[in-house]
């Protein structure tokens, strides 16, 4: 094919002169071109989440080709029939952008919450399979992939502060260290969650005389639509009531702080030094702490300034020498990265 194909460019620009191409030659050149195009190789990255995923296909050079998003996978909390139905329509889309259909996408990396659960790990595997995916197939935690995605590759330190917060990286030796991320009833200090649960505090003990009056009681009340602290208890308490619901507060912060509230300053500046602490632990175990990059990641990081400030001021504090960067790419995109490492045979990360 590539003999013939090179007789075809040397043919468009005159190199062959007095020679012709016969209607059975362009038959062959059309036909061995759309055999090339039909056996090219595409990988494929998975970053599932609790409202939706994002996918990422690339071909096999590593050029992406499409982008989308697709249902949640919230594997720990979704019911079996939609997580398979995410999985089957995110297979049909992938097989729709690759030349050749689903078969030739011949590698695939997925990042979720929680997936070193065998149940979780086996409905994924389960649901791709049944989906009509039949390449190689690797599952890691959600940090893995965020990992890859914001420094391009496997090595480098992630701060995430979302719903929840962790810590993680990987140095040049292949050591990995993660702190934090155990939930929000024992950790996930600096969270989404974390500053929501503060705010509801600064309200009750506003309340009741213990802090001084704060803007946070008429921001938090204008949010839910209360006007009492007996409303408040009975939201917070309410069967339904999730962290999803409490780390939903925490953009009230940023209003708070912006007008001067004591109360709001020091709800950020603490979260902002636990995850100081969060941080400086990856960095000190992996030896990074004097020459590594530590990519911030989430909503809380990404959308609350003074949060932000406050933890990069703890950072530069403790750390001098140690950079905090914006992240390279995303999750779904490290995820991709990650699905071309496996195929291309370079030593991927399992969990």
């Amino acid at each position: 094919m590539a003999i013939v194909r090179g007789k075809q460019d040397r043919r468009r620009h005159g190199h062959l002169t007095g020679q012709t191409r016969s209607p059975q030659g362009v038959f062959l050149i059309i036909r061995l071109e759309k055999r090339r195009l039909t056996s090219m190789r595409y990988v494929a990255g998975l970053d599932g989440g609790g409202t939706k995923t994002a996918v990422t296909v690339a071909e096999e050079s590593g050029r992406v080709v499409h982008r989308f998003t697709a249902g949640p996978l919230n594997l720990n909390g979704q019911d079996e029939a939609s997580v398979k139905a995410t999985l089957h329509e995110i297979a049909a889309n992938v097989g729709h952008v690759c030349e050749g259909g689903l078969a030739a996408c011949v590698a695939m990396a997925v990042g979720a919450a929680g997936i070193s659960n065998p149940t979780v790990s086996g409905r994924l595997t389960e649901g791709l399979r049944e989906g009509g995916f039949a390449g190689r197939l690797v599952l890691v935690g959600d940090h893995e992939t965020a990992l890859w995605g914001a420094h391009e590759g496997p090595r480098g330190m992630i701060l995430i502060a979302g719903t929840g917060s962790i810590a993680y990286g990987r140095n040049a030796d292949g050591t990995v260290h993660r702190a934090g991320g155990f939930g929000h009833l024992i950790d996930d200090e600096g969270s989404g969650y974390s500053i929501g649960r503060d705010l509801l505090s600064a309200v009750v003990r506003a309340s009741d005389g213990r802090e001084a009056a704060t803007v946070v009681t008429e921001l938090v009340y204008a949010r839910l639509g209360l006007s009492t602290v007996q409303e408040l208890v009975g939201f917070v308490y309410a069967k339904e009531r999730n962290k999803a619901d409490i780390a939903a507060l925490a953009p009230l912060l940023s209003a708070a702080c912006e007008a001067g509230d004591a109360s709001a300053l020091r709800i950020a500046e603490r979260n902002a030094l636990a995850l100081v602490d969060t941080a400086s632990a990856v960095a000190e175990a992996l030896g990074l702490a004097e020459s590594g990059e530590l990519a911030l990641l989430g909503s809380v990081l990404l959308q609350s300034s003074q949060v932000r400030a406050a933890f990069k001021a703890g950072m530069a504090a403790r750390h001098p020498r140690l950079r905090c960067i914006d992240a390279r790419r995303d999750a779904a995109h490290g995820a991709m990265l990650l699905a071309l490492s496996e195929l291309r045979g370079v030593s991927a990360v399992r969990e």
